[in-house]
């Protein structure tokens, strides 16, 4: 009698939020198992992966990751240290001096400035004299923004007077912080790279993303209006990126398009909000791309499959009937418990053509909460 042979060794994975749900979810197919740590018993993975709880610091669950062939993270607030930890005894992706540069506003934009990427003129900020100084700099209005953990308009303060820096400084002091220069952008954009461990790259179409108070509400794939110019301009930043941080899994650059010049806003080391459309939108999900790096296999095609966009649910999830009503409609729900300011789960939509999407997202948008 023949042997039966020995499931795949599982993927390691920081972190087992929405984000690592989904990642478990499109390594279903491929009978990809994974183990996630997390501090959270209620972690929204439950279920679909090996969860271990505890935190990120615990050397015994380090030890347990660290028997994964490779580790990956789902979201850039896990500490840089255990990464490296993990990385002197197995691969793990993206690699952590791209986690370090993220976490660090400062490190980020010099890094762009480094690569010749266009970025909001900066300043170190440590006390309000020095806000004062960068405030005559730079000019105003500006950005007083934390270097680290600054997510979802949360972190920051838009000064339109001179007048506003005490009481700003005091709000957001007591950690490192920046001033950026404000940027009169005329849309958000966002770019999904992703690069495997052969060096093969792909990239999905620059996307459009909507924020309602610093939350992303919607995102539409591929953007409207967008020429060769444009998009070149956004791959080479991608390129220099991926190159200098040798990076390894999907990365997101988020962008301000100032009159058809692109400024580098920050970066996202892992899957990304602004990419969730290509779950159903893509031939290839952002997902099971940034599994197959990682892993070393072939990419996927990263095409769209018509115009097509996503709608955060925050606070509260939509009625399925309502949603499932919609022609090409499909509901995510994250398994968490809604609260205000809470992402609970997202809504993806396809159309033929741009004018059939947009009567779509008219019937979808009083659906889906928004309770920030």
């Amino acid at each position: 009698m023949s042997t039966p042979p020995l499931p795949p060794p599982p993927l390691g994975v920081l972190g087992a939020g929405q984000l690592g749900r989904m990642l478990a979810l499109a390594g279903a197919p491929m009978n990809l198992r994974l183990r996630l740590l997390d501090p959270s018993p209620l972690a929204p993975v439950a279920g679909l992966g090996e969860l271990l709880t505890a935190s990120y610091e615990d050397e015994a669950a380090l030890a347990r990751l660290a028997e994964c062939p490779v580790v990956t993270y789902e979201f850039e607030s896990v500490p840089v240290a255990a990464a490296r930890r993990l990385a002197e005894r197995t691969q793990v992706y993206p690699p952590p001096e791209a986690l370090e540069v993220a976490q660090d506003r400062l490190l980020e934009k010099t890094r762009f400035q480094q690569l010749g990427i266009p970025t909001p003129a900066f300043q170190a900020v440590d006390s309000l004299a020095e806000l004062e100084a960068a405030v005559s700099q730079l000019g105003l209005p500006a950005v007083l923004k934390t270097r680290r953990l600054g997510y979802d308009g949360k972190g920051q303060v838009v000064l339109q007077h001179a007048s506003q820096c005490a009481a700003a400084f005091a709000a957001l002091g007591g950690v490192p912080l920046l001033l950026e220069q404000f940027m009169p952008f005329q849309r958000e954009l966002s770019l999904l790279a992703v690069r495997s461990t052969s060096g093969e790259t792909r990239c999905y179409p620059l996307v459009d993303n909507q924020h309602e108070g610093g939350i992303l509400r919607c995102s539409r794939a591929p953007a409207s209006g967008l020429t060769p110019a444009l998009e070149q301009q956004a791959l080479g930043y991608a390129e220099r990126l991926l190159g200098s941080l040798r990076y390894v899994g999907v990365l997101a650059l988020e962008l301000f398009d100032v009159q058809g010049t692109l400024y580098a806003n920050e970066i996202a080391p892992r899957v990304h909000n602004s990419g969730h459309w290509t779950i159903e939108g893509a031939r290839t999900s952002q997902f099971e791309n940034h599994l197959r790096a990682v892993l070393g296999l072939p990419l996927g095609d990263t095409a769209t499959l018509g115009p097509c966009a996503m709608l955060n649910a925050v606070g509260g999830l939509p009625g399925a009937a309502a949603v499932l009503a919609v022609p090409d409609a499909h509901l995510h729900d994250y398994a968490k418990a809604p609260r205000r300011g809470r992402k609970v789960g997202h809504v993806t939509v396809r159309a033929p053509d741009a004018a059939t999407l947009d009567a779509r997202l008219a019937q979808l948008e009083p659906l889906v909460p928004f309770q920030r």
